[in-house]
């Protein structure tokens, strides 16, 4: 008969046991859930500030498109000036050099000494003018 509350006593640490199992397994599920949980809000928060984000960069993208567009649209009429420019100081050297054979000629003819002065290099190549050169910055190339 000793054997037998020995028994019963140890059915009730088993059940004190199993009650405390299932009370730590009970804490570690609800444990878990709560993190799985923080974890979705994580990942959700992170979600909504790269969305924000990629919204920030294609704005900034957007912006830069529309200044890059400026500033060919700039590029372009300054190009087409200077093909117009270009093509009127040829045309003006070329009369010019027929006024010289023309008032050449007529001192030829004539006998009158007429001093021709040769064409300036610096009317045939504008871009090598005798002037100090001023380097151009890029905050004076793009500006809006």
């Amino acid at each position: 008969m000793a054997s037998t509350p020995q028994l019963v006593s140890s059915g009730s640490d088993a059940d004190q046991r199993y009650a405390k199992f299932d009370e730590r397994k009970r804490k570690r599920m609800e444990s878990n859930r709560e993190s799985a949980k923080r974890s979705r809000m994580k990942k959700q928060q992170r979600l909504e500030e790269l969305c924000s984000e990629t919204t920030q960069l294609q704005n900034q993208n957007s912006i830069c498109h529309n200044k890059i567009d400026s500033v060919e649209r700039n590029y372009r009429a300054i190009d087409a000036e200077n093909n117009v420019l270009r093509a009127q100081l040829a045309e003006l050297t070329e009369r010019l050099n027929s006024l010289n054979s023309l008032t050449q000629f007529w001192a030829d003819t004539t006998g009158f000494p007429v001093d021709i002065p040769e064409i300036p290099d610096t009317l045939l190549e504008p871009w090598q003018l005798p002037c100090p050169i001023q380097p151009i910055t890029a905050s004076d190339m793009f500006q809006f």
